[in-house]
C-alpha cells in the first residue's frame, strides 16, 4: 500500500525518495572524483619524498654515469622526436600541475619522430639511449621545457642545439616520468623540499573541497509546483504571462465608441456641393499588439536555476543539481573558478584557469545567471 500523508496524497512521497536518490547519485559521482584525485596527489607527495634513485638502477645500461649521478627512472618505449620549424619553449620550472583530460599517443603538428629506444632520468640530465644513438640534455643547460596537454610528448630546449627536441612515450607512462622529470630538475637546483611543500599545499587545499553529504529530504518539503512539468520556473513564466496578456488585450482593443467615429455617424448630411469632412479610416488609433516576451536563455538548456548563455553575473557557485540539466565535464566539481560552456558543449567550473576546457576544445562562452 502506498504511503500517504496527512492529506491521503502520496506524491510527495515520491517527490522526496527522487530528491534523496538524486543528491545521493551526486554526492556520489562527486566523491568518487574527489577521492581519486586525493588518491593521486597523496601517491605524489610520497613519491617527492622516497625517489632518490641509486647509481645500481643504471647497471645493465650502455650509459657511463659521472661521479655523483643516480639514476631517478628508466622508461623503455620511448621516441626521439623533434621540431620541423623554430620554437621557443617556456623556462622549466617547478609546477606539480594536474592532469586535464585523457593524454593520446599521438604526434603533434609540427612534430616527426626520428629515433626510438630507452628514456633514462638521472639527477644530471635526462637521456634517450637510441638505435641510432643517444641524446643528452642537461638540466644545467636547459633553457625550455614543455608538455603537451593532450599529447604523451614532452619537448625540451638547450644550449647550443637548434632543434627543440624531446620525447614521446606511452600514455600511461607519460604523466608519471614528466613528476620525475620536475624532481631531478628539484633536485639539480637544491629545490626538492619546494615541490615536497607545494604538493603539501595542493593535499591540504583539496581536502577542504571534500564533497559533503548532502541533507534528506522529507515529504513535507514537497511543494506544489513539484507536480507541474518544468517546476518552479514554469510557475514564473505563468505567473507573468497572466499579467501581460490582459494588457495586450487592453491595448489591442476596440476604439472608444464615444470617440469621433460614433459624432461622426450622428451629424446631419452635409449640404449639396459641400465637401465631406468626414474623418479617414487612418485617422483612427492603429490597434497594437504586444506579444510576452520569449524566454532568455540564448541556447541554454532549459534548468529551473535560470542559468542562460546571455552575458551577466558569472556564476562561482552553481547549484548541486546543475549537472542535472548542463553536460558537466569529467571531474567538474573540482574546478576552482567561475561556470563556462566547452566548445563541445560541455560545462566546466575552471572557467578563469588557462587549462579551462583543455580536453574539450577549449572555452566558448560563459555561463550567467
Amino acid at each position: 500500500m502506498a504511503k500517504t500523508d496527512s492529506t491521503g496524497s502520496t506524491w510527495r512521497y515520491r517527490w522526496a525518495r527522487q530528491q534523496n536518490e538524486r543528491r545521493l547519485r551526486l554526492f556520489r559521482s562527486a566523491e568518487g572524483t574527489w577521492r581519486h584525485r586525493d588518491e593521486e596527489l597523496r601517491r605524489l607527495r610520497t613519491l617527492a619524498e622516497q625517489c632518490h634513485g641509486s647509481a645500481g638502477a643504471g647497471d645493465g645500461l650502455p650509459l657511463e654515469l659521472a661521479a655523483g649521478e643516480v639514476v631517478l627512472r628508466v622508461v623503455p618505449g620511448g621516441q626521439l622526436v623533434e621540431m620541423r620549424h623554430t620554437a621557443v619553449l617556456p623556462a622549466p620550472d617547478l609546477t606539480v600541475a594536474a592532469q586535464t583530460g585523457r593524454l593520446r599517443k599521438r604526434i603533434p603538428e609540427g612534430v616527426r619522430v626520428v629515433d626510438a629506444g630507452m628514456a633514462v632520468i638521472t639527477n644530471r640530465r635526462l637521456v634517450l639511449l637510441g638505435g641510432r644513438g643517444r641524446r643528452d640534455w642537461a638540466y644545467g643547460r636547459m633553457t625550455g621545457l614543455a608538455h603537451d596537454p593532450h599529447a604523451s610528448v614532452t619537448l625540451l630546449q638547450v644550449l647550443d642545439r637548434r632543434p627543440v627536441s624531446g620525447v614521446l612515450l606511452r600514455p600511461d607512462a607519460a604523466a608519471e616520468f614528466r613528476f620525475v622529470l620536475t624532481l631531478a630538475f628539484a633536485d639539480a637546483i637544491e629545490q626538492r623540499q619546494a615541490v615536497v611543500d607545494q604538493l603539501d599545499e595542493l593535499v591540504a587545499e583539496h581536502a577542504r573541497l571534500r564533497p559533503s553529504r548532502p541533507g534528506i529530504a522529507t515529504p513535507g518539503q514537497a511543494r506544489l509546483s513539484a507536480l507541474i512539468p518544468g517546476g518552479r520556473r514554469t510557475v514564473v513564466v505563468a505567473a507573468a504571462l497572466a499579467v501581460m496578456v490582459p494588457v495586450a488585450l487592453a491595448n489591442s482593443g476596440p476604439s472608444d465608441p464615444t470617440g469621433s467615429e460614433t459624432a461622426v455617424a450622428a451629424a446631419p448630411a452635409p449640404a449639396a456641393g459641400t465637401a465631406s469632412k468626414s474623418p479617414h479610416a487612418t485617422d483612427s488609433a492603429k490597434p497594437r499588439r504586444t506579444s510576452p516576451a520569449a524566454q532568455r536563455r540564448c541556447g541554454a538548456p532549459t534548468n529551473p536555476m535560470g542559468y542562460d548563455f546571455c552575458g551577466g553575473q558569472r556564476i562561482r557557485e552553481p547549484a548541486r543539481e546543475v549537472c542535472d540539466h548542463f553536460d558537466c565535464v569529467p571531474g567538474f566539481w573540482e574546478g576552482r573558478g567561475y561556470l563556462v560552456q566547452c566548445d563541445d558543449g560541455k560545462v566546466s567550473l575552471a572557467g578563469g584557469s588557462p587549462r579551462a576546457c583543455g580536453a574539450h576544445g577549449g572555452v566558448r562562452r560563459a555561463v550567467s545567471a
